[in-house]
């Protein structure tokens, strides 16, 4: 108790002194999921949409695959985007492996099919004559697409946060591909374990509740948008 207690102490403190290396760990944990959750929204809405509304061989395969996706093991992710990284890999010439974009990109493929698989399940759950109403009201099918996505603006918005939940928290990619470079490629979760590592287990504490507490901010802000114009 008395070593959780001096975690909490150490995250007030490390909070309220403004401490410069670990506010620099928490920005960039937020720049990098940040980006990867807007990237897996951008591809997973879109492409979830299109399967959702479409028919065609092998759709009941291809969205198993995405469902499988969503459990995606990270440390799996992490392996393949190095491969390709790789000095001697498809995108050496890039020499991308070890940065915050090599981050950003492993986090996309873990947050991609977890947006993706949610938006095909609640695009399929709407009532199946809705797409015919509003087409018969004279709108276009980009009108008929994005009312649709409004109706199922609450099941995406939850996608939205298992997306950024499933990339804040996740740590085996992001040391794969990032490294954990002191001042580069090092966040929260990172650093959470190199420091149980070397045993400074106040420390580690202190930088989990830190990510606790800014995930807690950011779902809170999600879910006031999400609920803000629920069905009453």
């Amino acid at each position: 108790m008395d070593l959780i207690r001096d975690g909490f102490i150490t995250a007030f403190r490390l909070l309220f002194s403004l401490d410069e290396e670990v506010l620099g760990i928490a920005l960039l944990s937020l720049k990098v999921s940040g980006l990867a959750t807007l990237i897996s929204i951008v591809i997973g809405i879109g492409m979830g949409t299109v399967v959702a509304l479409t028919s065609f061989p092998g759709k009941k395969i291809l969205v198993s695959l995405v469902n499988t996706g969503m459990g995606l093991p990270p440390v799996v992710v992490g392996l393949f985007v190095s491969i390709l990284l790789w000095r001697n890999g498809p995108l050496g010439s890039l020499e991308l492996l070890y940065t915050p974009t090599a981050m950003v990109i492993a986090q996309s493929v873990i947050a991609t099919p977890i947006v993706m698989g949610i938006t095909i399940g609640a695009m399929q759950h709407l009532p199946p004559g809705l797409r015919l109403q509003i087409l018969a009201m004279g709108a276009t099918r980009t009108q008929m697409v994005a009312m649709l996505i409004r109706e199922a603006r609450l099941p995406l918005m939850a996608g939205v946060m298992a997306g950024f939940g499933g990339v804040i928290s996740e740590v085996g990619a992001s040391i794969m591909v990032g490294g954990n470079v002191k001042g580069y490629t090092r966040v929260l979760t990172t650093a959470t374990v190199m420091e149980t590592g070397r045993g400074n287990f106040d420390i580690a504490i202190a930088l989990s509740v830190i990510l606790l507490v800014f995930c807690f901010a950011i779902n809170y802000v999600l879910t006031w948008i999400q609920q803000r114009e629920r069905p009453r």
